[in-house]
């Protein structure tokens, strides 16, 4: 149980890293700095990176990647006055969790 702990146990939270960065691949709502940023990790192979990215990284680039998508829901100039408020708001508020909000839920909330 020592060794699995000291050793073990590192190699395999290193694998389950793999695993999940590489799912960000094939994942739709992936945009293009987390596309980026998983390749990036994958060709350096670094197990410690690899999770750091996981804690903190990933939500960087999942809100960049939602603020690109809210700006081109906004650049569409037939979206409705209410649909252009949420955005707006969500835009504003500018946490990723209401921007990945807005995208998953709010939008679709607009009357």
């Amino acid at each position: 149980m020592r060794a699995w702990l000291e050793t073990g146990y590192r190699i395999a939270q290193a694998e389950d890293d793999r695993v999940a960065i590489t799912r960000l691949l094939a994942d739709p709502d992936s945009g293009r700095r987390v596309i980026a940023e998983v390749n990036a990790l994958l060709d350096a192979n670094d197990p410690d990176a690899m999770r750091a990215w996981l804690e903190t990284g990933y939500r960087i680039a999942q809100a960049e990647d939602d603020r690109v998508a809210i700006v081109r829901i906004l650049a569409d100039p037939s979206i409705s006055p209410a649909l252009r408020a949420a955005a707006n708001a969500a835009l504003d508020d500018n946490t990723p969790e209401a921007l990945r909000y807005f995208l998953e839920v709010g939008r679709y909330e607009v009357a």
